[in-house]
């Protein structure tokens, strides 16, 4: 299972299919207990009910944290079938944060504090502006690239190739940090909205371990639990 940021404003692909879900009311400061689901009955309501209560949370601490951002989140279901479990976070056109799950990563989840802790960690992407940082990093190292390529006399194509992998290893280079920065952040919005990020955790035990790669993309799942826990018991 993977999520995290897509670098792209481009959210609806050929063949693909949204349900757009927005919440039907702000989440009440004095909100009752969280009532825990079974994976068994994790339904469509139950996911519902995980954004009506986490969107106006994430929102909260949005326009806290970055007064200048576009904080009103969109929420959309990729419906396709067949595709490996994934959530991530873009924009539309218009700017508009959105953040996408698909039915396998639904289907996946053992209980709404996982739902809602990858809702957390999504928001949290937007709100540290990972995008729009990842974005620069991949400038730049297409810049430095085209410079190498300047540099050894590379023709056209060579420079091109040099560029593409300036972008690529520019992008990749933070990457890690983003994910336990939205990991870390994501812990605090589910906290605050009535879930348990510890539990919501706990899907890093099943996913495969992409271990600390050079230039990876996602940081080893022992270093993110242990994210989760340390932010949590600041919390507490």
């Amino acid at each position: 299972m993977r999520f995290g940021i897509l670098l792209s404003a481009a959210l609806m692909t050929a063949g693909c299919q949204m349900v757009t879900l927005e919440p039907s009311a702000p989440a009440k400061p004095q909100a009752p207990a969280v009532q825990r689901v079974p994976s068994a009955q994790i339904s469509p309501r139950s996911f519902a009910a995980v954004v009506n209560r986490m969107e106006p949370v994430a929102e909260r601490i949005c326009r806290n944290r970055a007064p200048r951002a576009n904080c009103d989140f969109q929420i959309v279901v990729d419906t396709r079938k067949n595709q490996p479990p994934n959530a991530y976070q873009t924009v539309d056109k218009s700017g508009r944060p959105v953040i996408a799950f698909n039915v396998a990563l639904i289907a996946e989840a053992k209980n709404v504090d996982e739902l809602a802790f990858v809702m957390g960690h999504e928001a949290a992407h937007h709100i540290e502006g990972h995008l729009g940082r990842t974005r620069n990093s991949a400038m730049t190292g297409a810049a430095l690239g085209g410079i190498l390529a300047a540099v050894v006399g590379a023709d056209p194509n060579t420079a091109g190739t040099f560029q593409n992998l300036g972008a690529n290893v520019g992008a990749r280079t933070y990457s890690k940090d983003y994910e336990l920065e939205a990991d870390a952040l994501g812990t605090i919005i589910a906290y605050r909205a009535g879930y348990n990020p510890a539990v919501g955790a706990r899907f890093f035990t099943r996913i495969p371990d992409p271990g600390n790669q050079f230039l990876g993309t996602h940081p080893p799942n022992k270093s993110r639990i242990q994210t989760v826990r340390k932010t949590l018991s600041g919390l507490r």
